[in-house]
């Protein structure tokens, strides 16, 4: 309920404080469990768009479909792993916020604490998911051979063809996607759509606000 009793700064920093850190375990919980990149179609991590053509082709080679949703499962493991290890990172970042953070948080967008946390955490959050991602596209999948030597022989060989005499006339485009890079980007995404989902329901949600100062601070918002 909106209140007539004037917020105090602390209020606003330690309530803004609060609905991160409250966001941020919340998002780490859902990613971190068996299937929360792998069985959410909205953060589910799939290959390079780009090289649909590959895994197009690749589906008709026996075991194929198995390979690539075997190399899928792989990365969407990694990332499920990594994300148990958000919080520390958010809550570092979030004791660091300002008076003027959280005002402008307070009376932004929707996402504003998600946009200040891709601000200040997503370095240090690729640098924890882009090992645990490489080190799932090195690991064995099938008949020894990795998600990235898949990949880069796919590539290798496709690549091959794009850049002949052939290729160029069949218009085709070589694929030079970094494979690491591309699935870590895509794991950050899945992040901070999960903390922008859990910033939503705090700002919208009433029952979402479990502590009086989250009532206090975000039923200053409401009309």
């Amino acid at each position: 309920m909106p209140t007539n009793v004037p917020l105090t700064e602390a209020e606003v920093i330690e309530g803004l404080k609060e609905a991160l850190i409250t966001g941020s375990n919340n998002a780490s919980s859902i990613l971190s469990a068996v299937d929360g990149y792998y069985g959410d179609e909205l953060v589910k991590i799939l290959l390079p768009e780009e090289a649909s053509v590959i895994i197009d082709n690749l589906s008709k080679i026996p075991g194929g479909d198995k390979l690539v949703e075997d190399v899928i499962l792989s990365i969407n493991r990694a990332a499920e792993d990594a994300a148990g290890e958000l919080a520390p990172i958010f809550i570092n970042s979030i004791k660091k916020m300002t008076i003027n953070d959280a005002f402008a948080i307070l009376r932004g967008a929707d996402d504003a604490a998600t946009q200040y946390l891709i601000n200040t955490t997503r370095a240090d959050l690729y640098s924890l998911y882009k090992p645990k991602i490489t080190r799932s596209t090195e690991k064995d999948i099938i008949a020894g051979i990795s998600a990235k030597e898949s990949w880069e022989t796919l590539t290798g060989k496709w690549n091959l063809f794009a850049n002949s005499i052939a290729g160029r006339l069949a218009n085709v485009s070589p694929v030079n996607t970094d494979l690491d890079a591309y699935l870590t980007n895509k794991a950050l995404e899945g992040v901070f759509l999960k903390v922008q989902l859990e910033e939503k329901n705090i700002r919208k949600n009433v029952s979402a606000r479990i502590t009086p100062l989250l009532e206090k601070v975000f039923g200053s918002l409401d009309s």
